[in-house]
This record gives C-alpha cells, structure tokens and sequence, in this order.
C-alpha cells in the first residue's frame, strides 16, 4: 500500500490549490513549475484527477483547474483512490496478486492492524487541513518556498 509518484504530485498539486484562492483557476503549468516536477506528467495526473470529479477545468485565456468543493471535504484517501485506484488499500504488502485472511502471505497478521491505521488516517485528512498547515508557514509542498504561497489563509 505504498503510494507511486503519481499520487505524490496529485496530493502535493490539490494542497497547492487548496492554498490559492477559491475559485481561482490555476494553470497545471503553474502548479508544476512550484512543484518543480515535469509539466506533461503532471498535466496528465491534473486530467486524471478531473475526471475522478475533485476539479474542473476551464479552457482559454482565464482557464486553470479549480476544486471541485470545499477543501474541507476532500480527504487524502479520495485522491488516492483516483491515482491508485479503488482497490489500492487491499494490495499486499510483498506485492502478492491474492493475500487475504484465507490466503494470508507471511506479513498479512503484523501489517493488517498497521494498514488499518493507515486508512483511518487518510480518510481524516482533509485537504483543508493540509492546505492550513502548509498556509501557516509550518509545513510545505515539495520545495515550494512560504513565501511564494498567499499570505492569507483559503
């Protein structure tokens, strides 16, 4: 149940959204050059992540991405559902195609109780609460400076 890259950039791009202001288009251009990861990768995860219904995108002049909803109620589980897929939490930890409690590898008792703290985890963390810790000057994206973020909180 690690997490790819993929999933990496689209977390680290909806905090960075998340810390504009609402209602703001956001070039994806834009959000990679903070992120400083390549523009067509993360182009693709921005579509992946529209189509998985957590932004809109506009076209033209004024166009960008923009959340969907209220940060508040986009949790990191959400997003890595959209990036992973549905079923990432039932992947195993040595990467076997079946592990279950029938079909149990050797790691299955000792990781089960830890992947189940992991989930709870991610359905808690809402991007509202991510986007206000990075906001606060405490934490941050990537290597995106404090001072390139608004001053104000979304």
């Amino acid at each position: 149940m690690l997490i790819s890259r993929t999933s990496q950039y689209a977390i680290q791009s909806m905090i960075y959204i998340a810390t504009q202001p609402l209602g703001t288009p956001i070039l994806s251009r834009e959000v990679a050059e903070k992120l400083q990861v390549p523009a067509a990768y993360l182009a693709k995860i921005m579509q992946m992540l529209c189509k998985g219904g957590l932004v809109t995108s506009f076209r033209g002049r004024l166009g960008g991405f923009c959340l969907r909803e209220d940060p508040a109620k986009i949790d990191l589980m959400r997003i890595l559902q959209i990036t992973e897929g549905a079923d990432f939490t039932k992947d195993c930890v040595l990467g076997l195609k079946v592990c279950s409690d029938e079909t149990a590898c050797p790691m299955h008792a000792q990781w089960k109780p830890i992947k189940v703290e992991i989930i709870n985890l991610l359905n808690q963390q809402t991007l509202a609460t991510l986007s206000e810790a990075v906001l606060s000057g405490k934490y941050r994206i990537s290597d995106i400076p404090y001072a390139l973020l608004p001053s104000s909180p979304v």
